[in-house]
């Protein structure tokens, strides 16, 4: 068996000096940090779309699920990397995550990793450390991985399912390069830009984490997110805390 960072442009303004009598000195206005990041740009333009998103809307029960991955299969440079999910609202039934190898049908006959979460899961954006639990993806081997709410264990075609595509890949020279070169808050630019989709996603979402309250952070979140078709999980974003 799963999803939205980008364009935040900084504009120069000119300052023009005033002559005035003296006055008191005030305190220095505090500047808030802009963090700038790159629009993403996918590795393989045109490619087949490998990403499904779920949703289900009957009485009492109105939910959209989402993996936060691009549409075409979603680069990594990491070999035990954190795959991001979103939920428009609580979960009070287990959900089922599985990463799978598509390396071979034999590989993908059996989920290479399954886990259930139980209930209840709060509505938002929902973090699986594959580091955590000993999950290491294979160099250029494409792998599926799936989120599931499970309403009905004897009927799982009630299932909201959601899921994408994730492959791990060798960093370019300059790409390393660029990082070495560049504070760690700007990070989540250079692998957008380079087309490095679940590093650029982690990188923004660690922040986030270290400082919830951070509307930029949020806003860059759900402007990637935006940019591969998540408008529920940026919208998400754009809202928490308001």
């Amino acid at each position: 068996m799963k999803t939205s960072i980008t364009s935040l442009f900084l504009g120069a303004a000119a300052c023009a000096a005033v002559i005035a009598p003296a006055a008191t000195a005030k305190e220095p206005a505090k500047q808030e940090t802009i963090i700038l990041a790159q629009a993403y740009k996918p590795p393989m333009r045109g490619a087949p779309s490998t990403r499904v998103g779920g949703g289900s809307r009957s009485a009492g029960f109105n939910l959209r699920l989402n993996v936060l991955a691009p549409s075409e299969t979603g680069y990594t440079l990491q070999d035990k990397p954190t795959i991001y999910w979103f939920a428009s609202e609580a979960i009070d039934s287990p959900v089922e995550l599985t990463v799978t190898s598509t390396e071979s049908l034999r590989a993908a006959s059996k989920p290479l990793f399954e886990i259930t979460l139980k209930p209840p899961l709060a509505k938002g954006v929902h973090a699986l450390r594959l580091a955590e639990h000993g999950v290491t993806l294979k160099p250029d081997v494409e792998y599926q991985w799936f989120v599931a709410v499970v309403r009905n264990p004897a009927q799982r075609s009630n299932d909201v399912l959601a899921g994408g595509t994730i492959k791990r890949v060798s960093a370019d020279p300059a790409v390393q390069s660029r990082l070495k070169q560049t504070a760690q808050t700007q990070w989540p630019g250079v692998y957008a830009e380079a087309g490095i989709w679940y590093d650029a996603i982690d990188q923004l979402s660690k922040q986030i984490s270290a400082d919830r309250n951070n509307r930029q952070l949020r806003e860059q979140r759900a402007a990637l997110l935006e940019q591969v078709g998540l408008r529920e999980a940026a919208a998400f974003d754009r809202g928490a805390g308001t």
